[in-house]
């Protein structure tokens, strides 16, 4: 994982373990779409740019704050705007 369940709950401003579990699944949805978004299944890219780190965190955070009604096309639409520029021609 790129972003650590800590790294997650502080950029959250998280302090209690209730939703430790939900975190977690998060952060693989948000590594996950950031990997489609990129067209890869390398985790190459997770290992060197901050780009990827801050759209990982970004889309963490807005799942957790819109669990009841996410804009999953807005979410996308931003992804796409934060990973363009390294984002592969094609898989």
């Amino acid at each position: 994982m790129i972003v650590t369940l800590s790294q997650a709950k502080k950029y959250l401003r998280v302090d209690y373990s209730d939703d430790n579990a939900l975190i977690k699944s998060l952060i693989a949805a948000a590594e996950k779409m950031c990997q489609d978004v990129l067209r890869t299944d390398s985790m190459d890219y997770f290992t060197g740019d901050e780009n990827v780190r801050v759209a990982v965190m970004y889309a963490v955070a807005y799942l957790y704050e819109h669990r009841e009604k996410a804009d999953h096309k807005e979410l996308m639409l931003t992804l796409r705007a934060m990973l363009g520029g390294i984002r592969e021609e094609a898989f």
